[in-house]
């Protein structure tokens, strides 16, 4: 599927994404968008909120739109500043892209993109809890 990406179209959606951002107290707006595996797209945004630490990435939105729209496993990735520079996922936000498009969701960079499990080595994810449960 990563061939088929259109990337250009993946990063202008999330820079329209980013244009919704709710960031009054960082003046950070950011935008992401994702290719589900059924050819939809997912779009999120940063909100932040008076109690700082609370506020939610780009990356949550775009997870809960997913699952709101009916689930699916993502299949590629791009977030951006009002730039449209490239970001990389923060920890909680590569946990969370784990969760739902696993270690071969590719993510946008500057250089290209790369896989999840390049970004994320390692990972704890679902598979863990399960083999926790079989012992």
């Amino acid at each position: 599927m990563a061939a088929e990406t259109d990337w250009a179209q993946l990063l202008e959606l999330a820079r329209d994404a980013m244009t919704y951002a709710y960031a009054p107290y960082s003046n950070y707006p950011v935008g992401a968008a994702a290719l589900v595996d059924d050819g939809r797209f997912v779009v999120g945004c940063n909100v932040e909120n008076a109690s700082y630490g609370l506020g939610l990435c780009a990356e949550c939105g775009l997870i809960s739109s997913l699952i709101a729209g009916g689930g699916g496993r993502l299949i590629a990735f791009a977030c951006v500043d009002r730039r449209g520079t490239h970001l990389m996922p923060c920890g909680r936000c590569r946990q969370l892209l784990f969760e739902h498009g696993g270690p071969a969701l590719l993510v946008a960079t500057e250089d290209g993109p790369i896989s999840l499990a390049e970004l994320l080595p390692r990972a704890f994810g679902p598979e863990d809890l399960h083999a926790a449960d079989a012992s």
